[in-house]
C-alpha cells in the first residue's frame, strides 16, 4: 500500500483518504461486482475456449479450408477485437455509465455467435461470424474492466483485476477439456460442441443481467468507499464525448503507460508461435499440441492474485516490467541448447507468470490516470494500442520465421523487448507528489 511521504501536498493526501472507508468498518477483500464479473467471464470462457480448441481442426479436417484461408481468419479472429474496444468504452461512458448494459450486449453477441457456426460452411460467412464474434469481444472489454476498477479502492485494485483474471483463466482451462470429452463421447462432435458452448454462453449473460449491479458508477464508488449511493453519485460530472475520450492522451501519465504497453507489445511474440516453437526444440506430438496452452493458463490461474496483490504492496509499474522480465527468460530458454525435460515446465511457467503480472496489472495501472466518467473509454484506448501492437508483432514475426528462420526470429525479438523494457522502466518513473504513481 502506498504510503505519501513528507514531500507529499496537502492535496494529495486529501484525496487519498478520501477512498478510504469510515473508521470502524470493515471492507471486503474484494466487492462483491468482480466476483460477479469473475463468474461471468469464468462460464464465458469455458464458453469460447471450447470453440478455440476444435476451431482449426474443424476448419481445415472438417472443412477443408486451405492454411492460407485459415490464416486469415485467425487473424480476424485475434485481431478484430481491438478495432471495436474503443467504441465499446465510449459507449459506457456516453451512456452515463451504463457500463454493464454495453458489457452484456458484447457477452450476447458472442453467444448469438456459436449456433451460428453450424449453418456456415465456407470462408465469407465463417469469417463474418468470427468478426461478430469478436466484436462482441471487444465490445465488452472495457466496460468489464471499468466495472472492476469503479468497484475497488485504490489500495486493493491489483487485488481485484487479478482475482478477476484468475477466474477468467479458470474457464479457460475448462474449456478444452469440456470440447476433449464431447469429441470422445459424440459422434457429431463438433456440432455438440457449438450447441453446448451456446448453452453455456447463455448462462453467462444470465449471470451478468441477474447479479452484476447496475449503475456503474454510483454504486461501485458506494461499494468502494462504504458510502451511501445518494452520497457518492455526485452530479457535476460532464457527459462524456469522444473528443473527451481521444483528449486523454494529452494527460502525460496515460500516455506514458499508452506507449509503454505499445512499445513492449510490438516485441512480444504470439502465444501460438512460442508453443510451436517449444514443440520445435522437444518435438512434441500433435496429439498433445493442444495440452500447451493449459500449462500457461494454469501458472496464469494460480499466480494472478498473489501477484495482483504484490503488485498493490511494492508497486504496480514494478510488478508490470517484471512480467516482462519472465517472458525475456522464457525467450532465452527458448534459445539455449538445453533439451531437458523440465524445458516446457520452465518455459510455460514463465509465460504463465508473464500474463499474470501484467494483464490485469496494467488495467490497474492506467485507473489511476483516468478519470471515473471517462473510465471506461481510457481503458479502451491502452487495451487498443496493446492489442494493435502485438497483432504487428505477430505479422511480422512469421515474416521473420519464413525469411530467416525461428532462431534468428526469436532473437530479433528477445533483443527488441529487452530495449522495450529498458525504456519503459526510464520513462515511468514514481513521483512523490502523486500517490496513484506510488499505487502504479
Amino acid at each position: 500500500m502506498y504510503v505519501a511521504d513528507s514531500r507529499a501536498s496537502t492535496s494529495a493526501v486529501s484525496a487519498d483518504s478520501a477512498v478510504r472507508p469510515r473508521a470502524g468498518r470493515r471492507r471486503a477483500a474484494v466487492a462483491p461486482t468482480v466476483l460477479a464479473l469473475g463468474t461471468v467471464s469464468l462460464i464465458t470462457d469455458v464458453s469460447s475456449e471450447m470453440v478455440t480448441a476444435v476451431l482449426p481442426l474443424y476448419l481445415v479436417t472438417g472443412l477443408g479450408l486451405s492454411p492460407l484461408g485459415f490464416g486469415l481468419l485467425d487473424g480476424i479472429y485475434n485481431g478484430f477485437s481491438a478495432l471495436v474496444r474503443l467504441i465499446g468504452g465510449h459507449l459506457a461512458d456516453r451512456g452515463g455509465g451504463r457500463h454493464k448494459w454495453v458489457a452484456g450486449f458484447g457477452y450476447a453477441l458472442s453467444a448469438a455467435c456459436k449456433p451460428l457456426l453450424l449453418l456456415a460452411h465456407t470462408l465469407t460467412p465463417i469469417g463474418l461470424i468470427l468478426a461478430a464474434d469478436r466484436t462482441g469481444k471487444g465490445l465488452r472489454t472495457a466496460p468489464r474492466d471499468a466495472l472492476i476498477s469503479l468497484s475497488s479502492t485504490p489500495e486493493t485494485r491489483g487485488r481485484a483485476f487479478g482475482v478477476h483474471r484468475a477466474m477468467d483463466t479458470a474457464g479457460a482451462l475448462l474449456g478444452p477439456l469440456v470440447a476433449f470429452l464431447i469429441l470422445r463421447a459424440t459422434v457429431d462432435g463438433y456440432d455438440a460442441v457449438f450447441t453446448v458452448s451456446f448453452c453455456v454462453a447463455v448462462v453467462g449473460v444470465l449471470v451478468l443481467v441477474l447479479f452484476v449491479p447496475n449503475g456503474a458508477r454510483t454504486k461501485a464508488k458506494a461499494e468502494a468507499t462504504g458510502t451511501p449511493p445518494e452520497a457518492a453519485s455526485g452530479n457535476t460530472a460532464p457527459r462524456p464525448t469522444l473528443r473527451a475520450a481521444l483528449a486523454l492522451l494529452t494527460r502525460p501519465d496515460l500516455r506514458r503507460v499508452t506507449l509503454c504497453a505499445l512499445l513492449l507489445g510490438l516485441a512480444t511474440v504470439s502465444d501460438s508461435f512460442v508453443y510451436l516453437l517449444l514443440q520445435r526444440r522437444l518435438g512434441v506430438p500433435d496429439r498433445w499440441f493442444a495440452l500447451l496452452p493449459l500449462g500457461t493458463a494454469a501458472a496464469f490461474l494460480l499466480l494472478a492474485v498473489p501477484l495482483g496483490r504484490l503488485a498493490d504492496r511494492v508497486g504496480r509499474w514494478r510488478v508490470f516490467l517484471a512480467g516482462h522480465g519472465a517472458l525475456l527468460l522464457a525467450y532465452a530458454l527458448l534459445l539455449t541448447s538445453w533439451h531437458g525435460t523440465a524445458l516446457p515446465y520452465a518455459v510455460l511457467l514463465l509465460h504463465g507468470c508473464f500474463y499474470a503480472a501484467t494483464d490485469g496489472v496494467l488495467m490497474a495501472v492506467a485507473s489511476e490516470s483516468v478519470p471515473e466518467e471517462l473510465r471506461s473509454s481510457g481503458l479502451a484506448l491502452v487495451q487498443t494500442g496493446q492489442a494493435l501492437a502485438r497483432f504487428v508483432c505477430s505479422l511480422g514475426f512469421g515474416a521473420a520465421w519464413t525469411a530467416w528462420g525461428d532462431r534468428t526470429a526469436l532473437t530479433a525479438s528477445t533483443v527488441a523487448l529487452a530495449l522495450c523494457a529498458l525504456f519503459a522502466l526510464t520513462l515511468r518513473r514514481p513521483t512523490p507528489s502523486a500517490p496513484s504513481e506510488g499505487l502504479a
